[in-house]
Parts: structure tokens; sequence; C-alpha cells
């Protein structure tokens, strides 16, 4: 990290004094308050955790308790295709969010940016008698074009220009706007800033580890229908540096983290249909006794609150669907501890009893928005929301968006229907393959001696009874229908194909007929499949990228006081725009540069935006293959010199068609000459000697023969 964010405690974080606060009816009320909400949001989660307990069964190929199995069955296999096409569809999401190997997040300036310039020039090649007006009337002079608004002083300009005025200190003559002639020289401003601030953001991203807390969240998105990622929040990080002496002196930074939460450990409120206008969420954690004591470095937890609990004890108690996702379960306790974090309102009349002494405006309001800590029913850390504007730290992505409920559906809910069909053909097919290839067998037993063992194996002798006819052991075939069973088995694939928009071709599976078994056919296949993980891709950018890009421009915007950064700046998502095969996105961008190097058009293009883009098409970091527009200057003096010291190369005239122009004598020297075919009038059309045109004739007149090639 280049830039330290720096905390007001005072002003964003409020806390009790108290050495003991967790016997008083006040914080007891406050634990009752953060309970009850968790009771709730709990509750209302039952239904969703029995979705995704199946999802689960079907992805892990387990067949749920209630599916009961006839006693004639006797074939227990489980088509793990849900796995399969889970796999696939989490591969498809993070193979065009991660393509470049960073988050699709940007930083644009707004249309019309405020409280920073859009645009400024300066001239150096300014005549000096123009400069001399300038100096007597710096906003300008009758005739040079340029008008100001009524009231401008002389520090318009400069509260304009925002934070990067302080850089342009040293500049005369800066102007707003575009630069007016061949020589000025323009800067962007809000560009720029814009620029260094997602280079921040993509920096914190990267030292947070976000990449893989996005693998994990899309994972999560795909099988339940839901992703849920935490941030940011503030942490203390601990950075490795050495003195001059050797001895190991860290650096403590407080820097943004992001991180994945589980969808299982994750309780919304009950009445949100997404985190736009849910009231609160609960968190829960499941710690160790170390991770407990890590607790107290991070800032306002209480030290010894937190030494009270642990003393307590171990208070965690596993959930019903923690036994349905062990794969053993064990008898044995769980040493650990179970805490609920809490984001949301609280009433304030709840924090006046528990002492907190609120700025005073909010001292008028009803609510506010606080972050609670319990344990064993102790307060571990209550502060009011530090973020401005106030916003939960969370954001849960829907893999297939469902307006009625906060929780998202998955691949695995699609497809519960085909799974069990193909489990029951596929079972059926089974047992009659074993049926078919083994002989039934049927004993007379009146022709044997009895109390014989009648199992049937290769040599067994039976003993039949003296004098009686006829034979006493028949064998009969079982017939084979496993051919109709497996025809049904792969109708059911199919259907499970268009039910969760993921056909088999689309990630490698064979079996493909008809027009995709040509380039172009299997070419419009592929454009068809992408459009449902076009659909995907969006609500990623709609409900995870953009709001967690938001979340760290506003963090930085509040805890970080570098003024380059700062501006009317818009995040925007791009993963929608990665989606595009970059094959396909590489061609349109250089038939655009194409048709906009036509001299007449070149004016309305961007080439440095588009040279970037094709840059991101081809997988290559823009900024590091591309100059900015100060390199590329630089650049093009570079080239120009170059060219100027180059000789200048003879030009020679073109010889006749067919002949060498290097042949002198005339022999060819076996080497055919190129040019243009002769035209009558030309040298070398009539094959004259020395090239002389052909006299005029007289009316009548023969022409003169003409020479022929030998």
């Amino acid at each position: 990290m280049t830039d330290d964010a720096t905390f007001d405690a005072e002003s964003v974080f409020l806390e009790d004094q108290k050495d003991d606060f967790s016997d008083t009816p006040a914080a007891t009320a406050i634990i009752e308050y953060v309970k009850d909400n968790f009771g709730k949001a709990e509750d209302y989660r039952y239904s969703d955790e029995q979705r995704w307990l199946q999802a689960y069964r079907n992805y892990r190929g387990i067949y749920s308790p209630d599916v009961q199995f006839t006693e004639t069955e006797k074939s227990r296999v489980f088509i793990k295709v849900t796995k399969t096409k889970t796999l696939a569809a989490y591969g498809q999401v993070v193979e065009v969010l991660l393509a470049a190997n960073k988050f699709p997040i940007s930083v644009d300036p707004t249309i019309i940016p405020e409280g920073i310039a859009e645009n400024v020039h300066f001239d150096p090649a300014e005549p000096e008698q123009v400069r001399e007006l300038r100096k007597e009337n710096p906003y300008g002079f009758s005739g040079d074009g340029e008008e100001l608004p009524p009231g401008a002083t002389q520090d318009t300009l400069i509260e304009r220009l925002g934070a990067t005025a302080k850089k342009l200190v040293g500049i005369e003559n800066i102007k707003e706007g575009q630069g007016k002639t061949p020589s000025s020289i323009t800067l962007s401003p809000a560009a720029i800033a814009a620029k260094k601030m997602e280079k921040l953001i993509h920096d914190q991203l990267q030292e947070s580890g976000a990449t893989k807390h996005l693998r994990s969240t899309a994972f999560e998105m795909s099988l339940f229908g839901t992703g849920i990622m935490k941030g940011p929040f503030a942490i203390d990080k601990e950075y490795p540096n050495w003195d001059e002496d050797g001895v190991y002196s860290p650096t403590i930074k407080t820097v943004p983290q992001v991180d994945h939460v589980s969808v299982w450990n994750f309780f919304p409120d009950p009445d949100a249909n997404s985190m736009d206008d849910a009231r609160f969420v609960v968190e829960r954690h499941k710690m160790s006794r170390s991770q407990m004591r890590d607790l107290k470095k991070r800032p306002f937890f209480r030290e010894d609150i937190i030494e009270k609990v642990i003393t307590i004890g171990e208070s965690y108690n596993k959930k019903y669907w923690e036994h349905d996702l062990e794969d053993y379960a064990r008898e044995q306790d769980v040493y650990r501890f179970e805490v609920l974090e809490y984001w949301g309102a609280i009433d304030t009349s709840l924090l006046k009893e528990f002492g907190v002494d609120l700025p005073a405006s909010f001292k008028e309001v009803d609510e506010v928005g606080a972050n609670i800590w319990i344990c064993n029913n102790n307060l571990l850390r209550v502060v009011l929301n530090p973020f401005k504007p106030q916003r939960i730290p969370y954001v849960a992505a829907p893999y297939e968006l469902n307006p009625y409920s906060f929780f998202g559906i998955g691949i695995a809910e699609n497809m519960d229907d085909t799974q069990t069909l193909m489990n029951g053909f596929m079972r059926m097919s089974v047992d009659n393959a074993v049926l078919s290839g083994n002989l039934l067998i049927e004993v007379d037993e009146t022709n044997l001696v009895p109390g014989q063992d009648l199992t049937v194996y290769p040599g067994k002798v039976f003993r039949r009874q003296g004098g009686a006819p006829g034979q006493a052991i028949f064998g009969t075939k079982y017939p084979n229908v496993s051919s109709e069973n497996m025809m049904m088995f792969d109708k059911a694939r199919q259907l499970a194909d268009e039910s969760t928009g993921l056909p088999s071709f689309s990630y490698g599976q064979t079996g493909i007929t008809g027009v995709g078994r040509t380039a172009s056919g299997i070419s419009m296949l592929m454009g068809a499949a992408a459009g449902g993980v076009k659909t995907v891709i969006k609500n990623v950018d709609d409900y995870l990228l953009r709001p967690l890009g938001e979340g760290l421009f506003q963090f930085n915007m509040q805890f970080n006081f570098d003024p380059s950064i700062r501006g009317d700046l818009e995040v925007k998502a791009g993963g929608t725009e990665s989606l595009m095969a970059n094959e396909v996105r590489s061609q349109r961008l250089m038939q655009f540069l194409s048709i906009t190097s036509n001299p007449s058009l070149a004016p309305f293009s961007k080439f440095q935006y588009i040279i970037r883009e094709i840059a991101k098409s081809l997988d290559l970091d823009p900024d590091k293959v591309t100059n900015n527009m100060d390199e590329a200057a630089i650049q093009a003096e570079v080239m120009k010199g170059l060219q100027a010291d180059q000789p200048q190369q003879q030009q020679q005239p073109p010889g006749p068609a067919g002949a060498n122009p290097m042949d002198t004598a005339g022999t060819g020297d076996g080497t055919i000459g190129t040019g243009q075919a002769p035209v009558p009038g030309e040298q070398g059309f009539t094959g004259n000697a020395g090239g002389t045109p052909p006299q005029a004739q007289a009316p009548g007149q023969q022409p003169p023969p003409v020479a022929t090639l030998q």
C-alpha cells in the first residue's frame, strides 16, 4: 500500500468507558436485542437451509434421508451431474471475472465532474503580447473567445481545479477547458484522480487476497444461489520491517480488508430482499481460544471481557445443518466459541441507557447504526457504524435473482428434479443389467434328495432321487431393457441442460450433433449459451462488484487524505464487458481503429482508450504495454528524430513490364522484372529501341512493323 488509512476514533467510534458493563440492565437489553434479531433471521432462513442441504447432497452424491428404496432395488448409484454443472458454472463465472487476474472494477470521472476541473490547458508557445494581456486580465480579454461566469474572482479557477491545483502551481497561464492551439498542452485533473483512485482500489484488493475470496463466493453462488462477501472493513495489518541494526520492527497500518462469508453463517433481515433495504445482518463466527485472544488486538474490543468469556469456557452449539454437512459425525464436543457480529440499526434509547454519549446530531433520531459483538451473553464490542455514508459492510450476489426473497437460486436447485430422474433411471438400468446378465434358477425339489444346499456355483453337484425322471434344475434368461432406461436417462440429462442454461458442449462434453458439428455451428451454439451466463455476470456486477468498489471508494474518500485521488468520480463494474470473447472484441476494436484512421474521422476518436482496450482484449496489462500522454509525446519525438536521421532512399524509375530494371545488357540475367503492364503511349508498349514514341501516320499509310518478343 502506498498510503495508510487514518481513523479519527473520537469522531467515528463510540464506546462505553466502564471497566465491566456486561451485568448492567442496559447491557442485558442490548444483548437481548441482538439475540432477538438473530432468532428472527434464523427462523426465516429455515426453508432456505432445506434448499441448500438438498443442493449440497446432490453436489456430493448423497441421497436424502427421506429417499425410500424398495426391497427389490439393489443399486444405490448416484450420477453427479449436479457437481459437473455446478463446477462448469463456477468456472465460467471465475474465468470472466478474473480473466486479467484482477477485479473488473474501474473508476471514471462523472459526466460532469463537480469539485474538480475536467480539463485544463496551457500554451508554452503563446506570444509574449498575449501573456502580457493575460497578466493584466487573468480572466480573458476582449476577442480571446473565452468568457467567464459573472462574479468570477481570482481564485475561481484554482477552486475548480480541486486537489490538482497544488501540482500545477509552477505552470503559468493555466486555463480551464481543452486547448485550442496546436502547441497547447491539455491536462485532465478528473481523469488523473480517477486513475489514481482505481490503482489504489486494485492495490487494496490485491493485498487483502480478494481474488481468493471471490472464488469462494462464486462457488457458493453457483451451488446455493447466493454468494456473500464482507468489506471493506478496517484491520491493523503487520508489514515486515527490519531496522538498520537488523532488528525486526514491523510496521502496523490500518488498511481495508475484504473477506468471504459462508452463506451458512449469514443471517440477514427477514424483511429485506437485498442488501439495499436490509435493516440489519448478523454474522455467526466459530472461534478458537487463540482467535478470541486475537480480537484484543483489534480496535475497541474489551480485553477484560474477552478474558472473562474465555474463562467461562467454550459455548459453541452445532446447528442441525452442521451435522448434515459433516462426512463423519463426531460425538465429542466442539471446543469453540460462538460469536455473533451484529451490523445494523439499534434504538438510541438503549445506547443512552448503556452510557454512550451520542453526538448532538444523533440525539434527536430514534435509531442509529451500530456494530455489536456478543459471546456467552457478554458484550465484546459496541461502536457506532463508522462509515459515512452509513452502510452495512456486506454484499450479496445472487446467481439467479429471486425478486421475492433475499437469497437467489443456484444450479443445484434448478436441476433438482432432473437429478432425481437421472438417478432413478440409472438405478433401474443397473438393476436390469445385473438381472439380465445372470440366469434365474428354477429348482424342482421333488426330483432331488431332501436337505441339500441349493446354492448354484461352478462344479456344483446335486443328488437326485433314484428313479425320478425329468430335469430338476432349470435356468431362465431375464429380458434386458436397460437401453430403454438409458434413453430416458439421456432425455433427463437434456432437460438438465435446459433447466440450468448450461448445455454440455459449453464445458467440453461430447455428443453434439447436427449444426454443432461445424465450426460456424459451434460458434453459434457457444454464443447462445453465453446469453445465460451474461445474466449471471450482470447480477455479479450489480450486486457484488459495484457495491464492493463503491465501498472501497467511500472508504478511501473518508479515511485516506491523499488529495490527488479525490474528485467527483464513479465506480463501474466491467464483468459483462469481459464476457465477450477476447478474439471477437479485439477484432471489433481493430476494425474500429481502421475506420477512425481516416483523417476526417480521427479528431472524433479517443485513440488512447482504443489502444488500452485492445491490450485488455489480448490479456495484457494496459498500464505496462501502453504509454500515457506524456510518455507518448516523448516517444513521438524520439521516433521523429530517428526518421530524420535515416537517409533518403533513391527511387528508381519503373522499367518496362516483365523486365529487370537493373539488367542493362538486355539479357534478362535469368530474372523476371516487375512492374505494371504497359499501356498505349507509354514507353515499352511498342517495343521500340530507346522507347521512342511511334511516328504519326498519314491517312491510308501502313503502320510501321511492330517488334515482337522472341
